[in-house]
This record gives structure tokens, C-alpha cells and sequence, in this order.
């Protein structure tokens, strides 16, 4: 399945991840419009990424994320990696209200997104949605994070059933060299080289990897319900 001229809405497009994706498809000939909370990320992303659209819109807004969907029309493909650094607490310690705000973006602005996207997706399009391996590889202090994981899993093979033939897949990548992590630099570098040295390929994923991966659910037409994990083989360790 060719991406040329394929329209794609990419969620969390102007950064990390996201920007890699849309940079890879719009590399293929995809039409990519992509989202950000801010004006900024948007204006950056579109100065670097060829015939791209950018839009600002709060995904945590309901009715801001129902207009914006409307007004794009039909599409071919959704991808979502909207994300903030991850919420990492022992339980004892842990802020239940920020634990509810993390939910709001990583799991209600998702089920949000799709409730107002699908209308608007071709039957034969997809939906990409972004897990994580603190699901089934959970440290200590991941709670929140593990069990928003879990539930994007869980939600990804639902959706798989009840929105068919669209397809819906998600991507499990483990520790990837991106914005999400905001730790001073020093302890950034030092966490990337701990976790490359106790995986098989003793290397962190870059964001290019894993937009290969999203690459690959919205070019192969007979994967659904599928949840791809890329941890470098990290869950072994």
C-alpha cells in the first residue's frame, strides 16, 4: 500500500516521535496535517516538513477536538502520539490529581480523538495509537504509566472490533532518545547509556525507528488489533 497522496492527521505531529512520523510519511507522499497544543511546535514543524498543515488544538477540549476534526473532512489515516514526560511516582507519594490529568491526555483525549475521527476515516484507513512497555515490563514508581499503557492496549483491540474494517494498531516502543524524557541533560545521557547497556542491541531507539514502525500499520492492509513492540528486546533483560 503506497502512502503517495494519502491524507494523514498526525496527533502530536510537531515533535518527537510524532514529527518523525509525519517526516517519514510526508517523505513517501503523504498529505500530513499535524497537531500541537502550541502555536510554536506547530510553526517549527511546518518550517521543516514539505506541503505540510499544522493546527493548534487542545486534545484534553473535547468540542476544540470535534471542530477540528469536522473541519479537516475526510482523511485516510490517524496517528497519535500526543504525550507530556511521564508521571513517575511510588504509590506512597503519589499526586492522585496529577495521576487523573495524566489519564485526561494520554487516554481520554485518545478515546476523544477517535470518537471524532472516525466518522471522517475512509473504510479502508487506519488509526495508529502509542503504548509503551511500562505495561508489561513495570519498575517501580510506573504505576500511573503502566496502567495507562495497559489500557491503550486494551482500547486498541476493542476499537479494532468495533470500528472494522478501519484498522486500529498500536506501537509499544520502550526507551526512545526523544523529548519526552526531561531530565537535566546530564542524568538524560547517563539514564540512555544504563538502559543501552542492559539491552541485547545495547542501543535506545531513536525516533526514526519507531516511525518506521508506524509506518509499517499504516501501509499493511491485513494488520488489525496488533500492538508492536520495539524495546530493543529490553523486556528480556
Amino acid at each position: 500500500m503506497s502512502l503517495d497522496g494519502q491524507q494523514i492527521v498526525i496527533l502530536g505531529g510537531t515533535t518527537g516521535i510524532g514529527y518523525a512520523v509525519a517526516a517519514a510519511a510526508a517523505g513517501q507522499g503523504a498529505k500530513v496535517t499535524v497537531v500541537s497544543s502550541r502555536q510554536a511546535n506547530v510553526d517549527h514543524a511546518l518550517a521543516t516538513l514539505p506541503e505540510a498543515t499544522g493546527l493548534v488544538a487542545d486534545l484534553t477540549d473535547t468540542g476544540r477536538v470535534r471542530d477540528l476534526f469536522d473541519g479537516l473532512g475526510g482523511f485516510d489515516h490517524l496517528v497519535y502520539t500526543a504525550g507530556e514526560p511521564l508521571l513517575l511516582s511510588p504509590v506512597a507519594d503519589l499526586d492522585l490529581e496529577a495521576a487523573r490529568k495524566f489519564f485526561e491526555l494520554r487516554y481520554f483525549g485518545v478515546l476523544a480523538a477517535v470518537q471524532a475521527a472516525a466518522p471522517h476515516l475512509r473504510v479502508d484507513g487506519s488509526i495508529t495509537l502509542t503504548t509503551g512497555t511500562a505495561s508489561p515490563r513495570p519498575v517501580p514508581g510506573s504505576s500511573v504509566a503502566s496502567s495507562v499503557c495497559g489500557a491503550i492496549e486494551a482500547l486498541t483491540r476493542a476499537l479494532a472490533v468495533e470500528l472494522a474494517p478501519i484498522r486500529v494498531n498500536a506501537v509499544m516502543p520502550g526507551v526512545v532518545r526523544s523529548p519526552l524524557w526531561n531530565f537535566p541533560e546530564e542524568l538524560r545521557e547517563q539514564f540512555f547509556a544504563d538502559t543501552a547497556a542492559a539491552t541485547p542491541l545495547h542501543r535506545v531507539a531513536e525516533v526514526d525507528d519507531i516511525a518506521q514502525a508506524f509506518l509499517f500499520f499504516l501501509t499493511q492492509p491485513h494488520a488489525t488489533a496488533t500492538i508492536l513492540p520495539l524495546d530493543g528486546g529490553a523486556v528480556l533483560a
